[in-house]
């Protein structure tokens, strides 16, 4: 069975290493703007999860986040 929600970034359940992730509620706001343009048939909960997980550099370029910068938060 497939199911489909809309959730906002703000209130997402994250799991084991994008749990740790360092954004901002403003920035996850923005980031979920970004993400809704690039992913218009949206995301899984799968795929929400790596991408804090695996590639927080890209969702720095995503806001305009100096990655280095966000990694000494």
């Amino acid at each position: 069975m497939k199911t489909t929600s809309e959730i906002n970034l703000t209130n997402f359940d994250f799991w084991s290493g994008a749990k740790n992730h360092s954004f901002t509620y403003n920035e996850l706001k923005e980031i979920e703007l970004q993400l809704e343009d690039i992913y218009p048939d949206g995301m899984d909960e799968t795929q929400i999860n790596d991408i804090f997980w695996f590639d927080e550099e890209f969702i720095c370029e995503l806001i305009g986040l100096k990655y280095k910068k966000y990694l000494k938060r």
